[in-house]
């Protein structure tokens, strides 16, 4: 099997599960050395007191065929993170992908709740887990990546700029903590690109994470059960789609093309011609746009 980013060590900021578990595997996959943090292990859960563990991540990056690392991180500490970089570069004295996957929202945000009536001290945590964390882990890793050309920084985000900068985002600090992972992409750009490095934001499309599952009550090999609840969950994807979106960009010798633009699942499935698990090529922010925020009934066809 062909083993593009073979060398290659990549860090996977938030990796638990979701699409940082899948764009862990798909690195894995493509055979790197992959780094996955995250604040739930075997031994401790976080706040989120869920079963999965960047340890089974691991595991699962070896089984792809790459090397799976575990570090418990807290990216919201500086002092654990110089020690995460700081171990990369004792460990394999480069870093050439990092992915800034670090959320934790889920839990603090409220639906379509005004920023006055919202619980104002979850919402700056959601800030501070969203914008934070990124900005931290950049902080302390991006030296080490610039060691050698050719770097890449994914910000993972949810929607395109174009869908982001007409549509309002769930809330207040939703909207914010989203768009400033993509203003960050951009800012990136400028600041990487002159030195040989490239800095993209990417989203996946309607993510059939875990925790997705769990709240339509499927499971990965039942999904379409949930389309008599939701008839527009027929676009979703797998996380290892966005997966295979960031190991195509990490093996691209001309991924400096991207830099500061903001990418989608989908839209890379086009121009690289990688599928879903299924062998599908799910559009979702095309089809959000001309399909449910226009108010047509349910049916991706030409969409997937």
């Amino acid at each position: 099997m062909s083993a593009p980013l073979k060398g290659k060590v990549a860090l996977v900021a938030g990796a638990t599960r979701g699409a940082g578990r899948g764009m862990a595997v798909e690195l894995g996959a493509a055979g790197a050395t992959v780094y996955v943090t995250g604040r739930t292990t075997r031994a401790r859960r976080s706040e989120y007191d869920r079963s999965e563990t960047i340890e089974d991540t691991a595991d699962l990056v070896t089984e792809a065929g790459g090397q799976g690392i575990a570090v418990p991180t807290d990216h919201l500490d500086p002092v654990q993170v110089r020690a995460l970089v700081d171990r990369i570069a004792d460990e394999q004295g480069r870093l050439d992908v990092l992915v800034n996957d670090i959320w934790g929202g889920e839990n603090l945000f409220e639906w379509e709740t005004p920023l006055w009536e919202h619980d104002l001290d979850n919402g700056l945590r959601l800030l501070r887990l969203a914008v934070e964390t990124h900005a931290i882990t950049s902080h302390h890793a991006l030296p080490l990546l610039l060691r050698h050309p050719g770097g890449l920084v994914v910000e993972v985000t949810d929607g395109t700029a174009d869908y982001n900068a007409d549509n309002y985002r769930v809330n207040f600090f939703y909207d914010l903590a989203k768009a400033s992972v993509l203003r960050m992409a951009f800012a990136l750009g400028h600041e990487l690109g002159p030195r040989g490095a490239t800095a993209v934001a990417l989203t996946p499309g309607w993510l059939r994470s875990e925790m997705m599952l769990d709240h339509f009550g499927v499971r990965e090999d039942n999904w379409r059960d949930a389309l008599e609840r939701v008839p527009h969950f027929a676009i979703s994807e797998t996380p290892r789609y966005v997966g295979r979106a960031v190991a195509a960009l990490a093996a691209d010798p001309d991924v400096a093309r991207w830099n500061g633009r903001s990418l989608s699942s989908g839209g890379l499935a086009q121009v690289y011609g990688f599928t879903d698990l299924d062998g599908s090529r799910p559009d979702a922010w095309r089809y959000l746009v001309e399909v449910q925020d226009a108010g047509g009934p349910a049916d991706t066809t030409g969409y997937r």
